[in-house]
């Protein structure tokens, strides 16, 4: 039996994913044309990813977003090669993407150490320039955050995630009886009795049409693309969003989940899932759950029941079907255990890959020898 530990939650108060700022190089040093010297290049804006950094601490220290790397030094008489401006570090979290002012994307930092030139030192003045410096490259950039997760929890408001999250992994997440409680990401860790960590995110409910950004729409998916897995979290007794919002059964509900996935970026569908049918404890959920599972073992047999447009050209493969309640906590072990068989499974998956290109180079190396 897999027994869960305490967690720790990461608190994301005023949780911001996108934030704007200036970059701009250091302005090239003077050259000197009486000796032919040249002056140092302008100093480089860099980003940084690093642990522990979220772009609202950036606001925070740098409230002016403006980020300005140093003058190259003037050639003189005692230097005539002027010594290179003074580079700017900025330290950014992991899992950012690096956008143009038009969106357009031009740079990805992922893991802790990786750098991009966000805005290149001017030239110093030379020969070639008349001994007249250059300025820096300067321009408006976009730091978009995507959480990095093990786990991300999919599902329609109120089907339970705050609640499951708080149960997984102690996490205290915000929860009610009421559709949007969750409006901002929160994470949380699975600690297990022999110290292995799984980081579960539990990002803002769906609603129909969020691939076309309605509700939380995009600021959602696009923390989907992230996570390494996904959960889907669906109640028993079907979802309704309001009195003028049309009730959808648990079956339906996964297919519209898996049709604003598909929408929104077709590669999701790729990803390894896991089900979590939640609400166990309500009346009728064992003849519900029959029902669905009849539903899912055959699915062709039933789309012809439903609106053409609710049914996805694809559909989610579940490496697992887990019956739940966060109310009870029916089930929640077995979860625990299934996402890390599920999470132990894809790495060692990735690894054989690996260790498949690796050979194939050394025996293409070892031909390529061969024929020489």
């Amino acid at each position: 039996m897999v027994r869960g530990g305490a967690a720790v939650l990461r608190k994301y108060g005023n949780f911001i994913d996108n934030l704007r700022l200036y970059v701009r190089g250091g302005t090239g040093g003077m050259g000197y044309p009486r000796l032919g010297g040249e002056g140092g290049r302008g100093g480089d804006v860099w980003f940084i990813a690093q642990e522990r950094i979220t772009l609202k601490s950036i606001r925070e220290k740098y409230p002016l977003k403006r980020f300005v790397a140093g003058t190259g030094a003037n050639s003189s008489v005692k230097a005539l090669k002027g010594e290179k401006g003074k580079d700017c570090e900025v330290h950014v979290p992991l899992g950012i993407s690096v956008l143009c002012d038009d969106g357009k994307q031009i740079g990805e930092l992922n893991a802790a150490g990786d750098r991009f030139l966000a805005a290149r030192g001017g030239l110093g003045g030379s020969l070639a320039t008349n001994f007249v410096p250059f300025k820096g490259q300067r321009r408006i950039v976009h730091l978009d955050l995507k959480l990095i997760a093990d786990v991300g929890l999919v599902g329609f408001p109120n089907a339970g995630k705050s609640s499951l999250l708080s149960k997984v992994s102690h996490a205290k997440p915000e929860i009610a009886n009421y559709a949007f409680t969750t409006i901002q990401p929160q994470l949380g860790k699975i600690m297990y009795a022999d110290y292995k960590q799984i980081l579960v995110a539990d990002l803002p409910g769906l609603i129909e049409g969020a691939h076309a950004n309605k509700g939380m729409g995009h600021k959602f998916l696009k923390h989907v693309e992230r996570t390494k897995q996904l959960l889907l979290v669906v109640d028993i007794s079907g979802f309704q969003l309001s009195v003028k919002t049309q009730f959808r059964t648990a079956f339906e509900t996964i297919l519209l989940l898996t049709k604003e996935l598909e929408l929104y970026k077709e590669e999701l569908l790729t990803k390894p899932a896991l089900l979590a049918i939640n609400k166990m404890d309500l009346p009728c959920a064992k003849d519900n759950l029959n029902e669905l599972m009849k539903q899912l073992q055959n699915p062709q047999d039933f789309l012809h029941l439903l609106e053409e447009e609710m049914i996805p050209e694809n559909t989610l493969e579940f490496k697992d079907i887990i019956p739940i309640s966060t109310h009870t906590g029916e089930g929640i072990e077995e979860l625990k255990a299934c996402i890390r068989k599920s999470i132990a499974e894809e790495a060692e998956q990735e690894n054989e890959e690996y260790r498949k290109k690796k050979l194939l180079l050394l025996q293409t190396s070892e031909e390529q020898m061969n024929r020489r």
